[in-house]
């Protein structure tokens, strides 16, 4: 059932105001005039599930799709007030409600139907990469841990993602999923298949997938900051240079080794030509260029940072190899989870700023490397703040007091950071340490875009990246 003009354009005006509270909205589209590019309701009763894609047209020329999932019905029950949105002005259905379906199980459950083959033409369509059967009747839970998507568990034993950003496929994470999960790797969820639009105006979307639910999971951010807050306070157990998190350190390594092996078997390894390399290494240049006018901070550092990616470039022209392939994209630690089975590596969708051309390129495996390294970095400062946020704040604190815990930081960072470089090495893959250059360039990489990252969306945040721009501006030569 087609819903672009009779329900969707009217609401447009008020629609706006909401998007622009979505973490997943991007600021720079807040005030900026919606397209609809599809719409289709859902459902044989009221309430109906409305998808719809919508668009932005920017100012550069560039495109911003929109994915939303809407509640349509008469009535708004109680429950469901804090997700309302708006009442329609006019049509049909003028004075019925308009609200955020993520809040409705019921709607949820439908949808979760509609996949299994049980829906309405227009829909998300499924595209299975498994003989299995989607299991329906499950209870939705929404799950609050994404910026960029929207995933839903459904009885803890498959994860829906919804991109809410869509784009034309092929899409990073369906592919690398599907080809892991057709090799049977072990370090990561296995796909049940993709969504894809059919929808008039948005044919060929990729909206989203359904993956595996991984039962007993904890967060390595979560479980890395816990850690890291103990250990400055001083409360960790057992011996600092041994306990605590950097046994998990150690073994997230070794996963993380074995993936970029799956990888590489499922999609080939490549050995970049010296033009390659100077090419990635002249964008590396030209991202700084750019972050510069944006972070003034970045300035006293662009000098010494350019001679580290100039020195990768001149390393493949002296006649060290350089391999490429593909890889997880934007490793940190919230990307990795602790299971009863040990690690295993989620959401391969690549840095969401990033162009999806550029996320899906082949790239030195030590780019993840380097953003698994940054990510210890920034637990041990989220885990600095936990600690003196629990004493009073810094300012009751005393200033002795406060630089040991800086110091404990940091030696927390230190360790697990080698930990998990030993782990890696341990898989008997190429070991990070015999290629110094290469890391220094890709974390520098890395800490730029953090840079940027946190002047945009967490500006209390941005020392965190400058600080590892010092320290990685003072290795060069």
């Amino acid at each position: 059932m087609n819903a672009t003009s009779e329900v969707l354009e009217p609401v447009l005006p008020v629609l706006g105001p909401w998007l622009a509270g979505r973490r997943w909205f991007d600021a720079r589209d807040a005030g900026a005039r919606l397209a609809v590019r599809s719409a289709t309701l859902v459902g044989r009763e009221p309430p109906f599930l409305l998808h719809a894609v919508v668009a932005v047209d920017r100012t550069d020329g560039s495109l911003q799709r929109y994915q939303l999932l809407l509640g349509l019905g008469p009535e708004l029950p109680t429950r469901l007030a804090p997700a309302a949105i708006a009442s329609v002005p006019s049509g049909p259905r003028q004075g019925w409600h308009l609200y955020d379906a993520v809040a409705d199980g019921a709607l949820l459950g439908l949808l979760l139907r509609t996949l299994a083959g049980q829906g309405a033409d227009g829909a998300p369509h499924l595209e299975r990469t498994t003989r299995y059967p989607l299991p329906v009747g499950l209870v939705p839970r929404p799950l609050d841990v994404e910026q960029s998507n929207t995933t839903v568990s459904y009885g803890d034993r498959i994860l829906l993602k919804i991109f809410r950003r869509p784009e034309p496929g092929p899409h990073t994470e369906v592919d690398v999923l599907d080809a892991l999960t057709r090799q049977g790797c072990s370090r990561t969820p296995h796909l049940y298949g993709g969504l894809y639009s059919e929808a008039p105006g948005a044919e060929g979307l990729v909206l989203g997938l359904v993956e595996e639910f991984l039962s007993g999971a904890r967060e390595g951010w979560e479980a890395a900051v816990r850690h890291a807050s103990e250990c400055v306070d001083g409360s960790c157990r057992g011996v600092p240079a041994t306990g605590g998190f950097t046994p998990y350190a150690h073994s997230l390594g070794l996963a993380v080794a074995e993936v970029h092996g799956a990888l590489g078997e499922a999609f080939g390894r490549t050995r970049l030509t010296i033009e390659d390399v100077a090419e990635e290494a002249a964008r590396m240049n030209i991202r700084l260029k750019e972050a510069v006018e944006e972070v003034p901070a970045l300035v006293r550092y662009a000098a010494r940072l350019g001679v580290l990616f100039d020195d990768y470039a001149r390393l493949a022209g002296r006649g060290c190899p350089v391999f490429a392939q593909r890889t997880h994209g934007d490793l940190h630690l919230g990307q990795a989870l602790h299971t009863p089975d040990g690690w295993r590596i989620v959401d391969f969708e690549g840095e969401p700023d990033r162009p999806a051309a550029e996320r899906a390129r082949p790239q030195p495996v030590l780019r993840d490397v380097a953003g698994m390294l940054r990510s210890f970095d920034y637990a041990a400062r989220t885990g600095l703040a936990a600690s003196l946020h629990s004493g009073g704040g810094a300012e009751a604190v005393p200033p002795g007091q406060r630089l040991r815990r800086l110091r404990r930081s940091q030696a927390w960072a230190v360790r697990n950071r080698r930990a998990f470089v030993a782990g890696y090495a341990s898989a008997g893959r190429d070991d990070p340490r015999c290629h110094p250059v290469l890391l220094r360039a890709f974390e520098a990489d890395k800490a730029v875009y953090e840079a940027v990252y946190e002047a945009r969306h967490r500006p209390d945040l941005l020392p965190i990246p400058l600080a590892a721009v010092h320290r990685l501006a003072g290795t060069a030569r």
